[in-house]
């Protein structure tokens, strides 16, 4: 009992030497405890997904904002830009993993790249946006057809301007080009209807019209692989 008196006795006269009484200790606590900011732990405060969109353009994806707002502005441009980009990584990995190993071509590079640039992306953008007013919706009859009407009509078209497009940069004549395609075309187009279908369901099932080559590019840099291979060997 004595020793129970004393250890009261002292914790009082230690809180009131700090001025700060048992009861307001409680309080105090109780109140910053609910002024506290309700943050993520600090572990996870370093995460990508937690940064701030005020100072990080686009929230968890940086630049996403500044690039829908470029699809906004100057939609042909940007989706130029981006099938540049991904014509440009498609045929540096063919030459890295499917060429022989010797020093980078930088003329095909370049050749390619400028490909994505002046026929893919505008080409893409024109064709997406018509063919989107034109079938709308995303029913499973809307979806089918446009696959349908892009992989029978659009692809051997696309594969015809691809291989002419080579072929002129590479200043052969308008005989080797046509030969060229009549031993090519089908093959590419296979290739295409091995892949496309389905990447295009997602496509038109999912993605809004303005980031429909964003995604393709996404897709396409594997597929362009083969086609970088297969328009220059």
């Amino acid at each position: 009992m004595k020793l129970l008196t004393l250890v009261t006795a002292c914790s009082a006269f230690t809180a009131s030497a700090f001025a700060v009484p048992s009861q307001t200790l409680t309080t105090q606590r109780s109140t910053k405890l609910a002024a506290l900011p309700k943050e993520p732990h600090p572990a996870f405060s370093k995460s990508t997904l937690f940064r701030d969109p005020a100072k990080t353009r686009g929230g968890a994806v940086p630049g996403w904002a500044a690039y829908n707002k470029a699809l906004d502005d100057k939609p042909l441009l940007t989706k130029a830009m981006t099938s540049l980009v991904g014509w440009c990584l498609g045929d540096l990995l063919a030459q890295l993993f499917l060429g022989s190993g010797g020093p980078l071509d930088w003329k095909r590079l370049g050749t390619l790249s400028l490909f994505g640039f002046a026929y893919h992306g505008p080409s893409g953008h024109y064709f997406y946006n018509w063919l989107d007013s034109k079938i709308q919706g995303t029913g499973e009859k809307q979806v089918f057809s446009k696959v349908a009407f892009d992989q029978i009509i659009w692809c051997p078209i696309f594969m015809t301007v691809f291989f002419t497009y080579l072929g002129l940069m590479a200043g052969d004549s308008l005989s080797v080009i046509g030969n060229k395609i009549k031993a090519d075309l089908f093959t590419a187009c296979q290739g295409s209807w091995k892949v496309w279908p389905f990447v295009h369901f997602i496509n038109f099932k999912y993605i809004s019209t303005k980031h429909r080559l964003v995604f393709l590019n996404a897709v396409q840099i594997g597929f362009n692989m083969f086609l970088a291979f297969l328009g220059t060997k």
